[in-house]
């Protein structure tokens, strides 16, 4: 689970002589960085508490009329772009994105499609920036990775939920414009434990002086403005903790030491960033000290939908590619498509494009009204969107066969069409594990899913609480279960003709799908009561368990999210027949998952699984490696992260 691009989680990295931090006390920052209150509703939160508001997403939400036009326009642009400026095949050659195409990029206003338009950007939607991401990213995925993570989580973002005005007015109109972003928390040893964070920022009057080495900063070696996570000592006149700034990647002392190769996106421009006595001015500074994380957190609440953006648009193309060559290759008299074992497959592409695309653009417009909290949604879209769109890949290289397997290049050598399949299955590879991986996602999702439940009897199980800090917690807890159990018991789903709009004449039957998701909801609901109850304190130990039940929450978002779509599109698009024909498919194949979940909740291998893990690091079954030889080369398992000036030369290219 190795995080990148910005990753904040309570998983531990691996064990580092420096800083020293007990488990408590990682626990503790990364519960601090937390958003603690909810002051707007949120779907699926409500979902995780056996409630189906959905009020809260039916009429599906529009964008205005002039965001729209001002989207289109942008999308035709970049269409034209992408199709006769971007070479995808030269850049898996090269292993590079043309400074031409970046330049392109610049002058096309891509680098500010969320930027504010009196800031010199376009002033884009969600909708709509998430939109050109599909577009861009399937021209070629490094180049949406490019452009994600200069607005999605670089300095554009951070400075319009945090910066000061001053900070805004000398940075943004750079950054839509001229100007490469990056993001640097991760360092060689730590990861998903912030509160081991190594690089230090320790003040000097007027400024800051950094010093540490960050890891896999995505575009940072191209980039000319960082956004760097730094841990300020705590001291007279400063609270310390982890701390945001922004620094010119042209400052004396920072060095990119290494552009990073890696399995697919080979044109990220990924590197190794080392800062030995950067001075930074302390106006730099976005925020308050000791608010690097929750900036971190709360930027990537929107910046999650970046990647299943990405992963709509690869589903599309695998649909599309899938379809014409299903088509066109027969086996046994009858195109593969027909033969069942071929047409499931393309069944589920199909579906679980349109139910992507409809979890993508159903939280990207609840972001852009901003009525909701979605900070559960877009994680379950990152979730969601990453794991599936990796399967639909799969699933067209095995389409493909041996063609899946063979590289484009190689395709058209010898006179075929140059079909990259097995490159999206590696660029796409990497989605679980950027911005949080999979694991990861699951605890932070069913942290925020249990939150509820924390807060009136947290207390209960907190071993530092005192008994009459449990007794207050006991009442409340006593209070808000006595109201909130009984709802759990009966609801709308079990009421035949309930969501009757959703099974209009001449459509598949929707409405018993919603039914269902009501039903379901408050049986994950009970489920999770269950486990807090029968495992209290150790059930944050429990991950498979949260795992599956995000899972299941996971489904029943993407189910509703579906459905009204398809009500959406029926209502204002021709689609509507197709669209409902899509979401009941999708449905049904969904409510086969949820049912594997729920069985798995309670009958798995977790316990035995974890006797077998102590057994495998205690040397236990060293036997059953032998064999076999071990082609890795030698060098410590991870690098060495001192403080100190640079080792090498300085790989940093800015584009012009």
């Amino acid at each position: 689970m190795i995080p990148t691009r910005g990753e904040v989680s309570l998983l531990s990295a691996p064990h580092s002589a420096r800083p020293k931090v007990s488990e408590h006390e990682a626990r503790q920052v990364a519960e601090a960085a937390r958003e603690q209150d909810w002051r707007k509703p949120s779907f699926a939160k409500e979902l995780f508490l056996g409630r189906f508001r959905l009020d809260l997403i039916h009429p599906h939400p529009m964008p205005s009329d002039e965001a729209a036009q001002r989207g289109e326009e942008f999308l035709a642009k970049l269409r034209d772009f992408c199709e006769t400026k971007i070479d995808s095949a030269r850049i898996e050659r090269d292993a590079l994105i043309p400074d031409e195409v970046v330049t392109g990029l610049k002058e096309l206003g891509a680098l500010g499609m969320k930027i504010d338009t009196k800031y010199g950007g376009l002033g884009l939607t969600q909708v709509y920036y998430n939109k050109a991401l599909a577009l861009v990213g399937s021209a070629n995925p490094a180049v949406g990775a490019l452009l994600s993570a200069h607005q999605s989580i670089g300095v554009p973002q951070p400075l319009k939920l945090f910066g000061t005005q001053e900070q805004r007015d000398a940075f943004l109109p750079r950054c839509a414009r001229t100007d490469i972003s990056a993001f640097l928390l991760t360092e060689p040893d730590v990861g998903s434990d912030p509160a081991r964070l190594a690089t230090t920022a320790v003040p000097d009057g007027d400024e800051y002086v950094l010093d540490g080495v960050k890891l896999w900063t995505t575009n940072g070696v191209v980039a000319d403005l960082l956004v760097v996570m730094a841990r300020v000592p705590k001291s007279e006149g400063h609270k310390g903790g982890i701390t945001a700034f922004v620094v010119e990647a042209a400052s004396e002392g920072v060095t990119v030491e290494n552009r990073n190769a890696f399995m697919g996106l080979r044109g990220l421009e990924n590197g190794v960033t080392r800062f030995h006595g950067v001075r930074v001015p302390a106006a730099h500074r976005i925020g308050p000290e000791g608010a690097g994380l929750k900036i971190a957190l709360t930027t990537l609440n929107t910046g999650r939908l970046s990647l299943p953006a990405m992963c709509v648009g690869a589903g599309k193309w695998c649909l599309k590619i899938a379809r014409e060559w299903s088509g066109a290759r027969e086996q046994w008299g009858k195109p593969v498509a027909l033969h069942e074992a071929v047409g499931s497959k393309i069944s589920f592409i199909a579906a679980t494009t349109f139910a992507l695309e409809a979890v993508l653009d159903l939280s990207s417009q609840m972001a852009d009204e901003d009525r909701n909290d979605i900070r559960i949604e877009a994680a379950l879209a990152k979730l969601y969107g990453s794991e599936m769109a990796w399967l639909m890949a799969d699933e067209l290289v095995q389409i493909r066969g041996g063609r899946g397997f063979e590289t484009a290049e190689s395709l058209a050598a010898r006179g075929e069409r140059a079909v990259p399949a097995e490159q999206i299955l590696r660029d796409l590879r990497i989605n679980r594990i950027f911005e949080g991986s999979t694991e990861i996602m699951h605890l932070l999702i069913a942290r925020e899913a249990v939150d509820a439940h924390l807060k009136v009897a947290g207390d209960l199980i907190d071993p530092e609480k005192s008994l009459s800090d449990k007794a207050r917690a006991g009442a409340a807890a006593g209070a808000f279960y006595a109201r909130w159990l009984p709802k759990l018991v009966a609801g709308p789903g079990q009421l035949p003709r309930s969501y009757a709009d959703f099974h209009p004449a001449g459509h598949p039957d929707l409405s018993g799908h919603l039914r269902y998701v009501e039903r379901t909801a408050r049986k994950l609901a009970r489920s999770t009561f269950y486990a807090m109850s029968r495992w209290q304190g150790r059930m944050e130990t429990k991950q498979g368990f949260l795992g599956r039940i995000v899972d299941i929450g996971a489904e029943l978002f993407a189910m509703s999210a579906a459905c009204v779509r398809a009500e959406l599109l029926r209502t204002t698009e021709e689609h509507g027949r197709e669209a409902y024909q899509l979401a009941d498919a999708f449905c049904r194949q969904s409510r086969i998952r949820v049912e594997e979940l729920f069985g798995r909740l309670w009958t798995n291998t977790d316990d035995l699984d974890h006797k077998v893990v102590k057994g495998v690091l205690a040397g236990t079954y060293t036997w059953l490696e032998q064999g076999v030889v071990d082609p890795s080369g030698d060098g410590p398992w991870i690098a060495d992260a001192t403080p100190g000036p640079a080792r090498g030369e300085n790989v940093h290219r800015p584009i012009r």
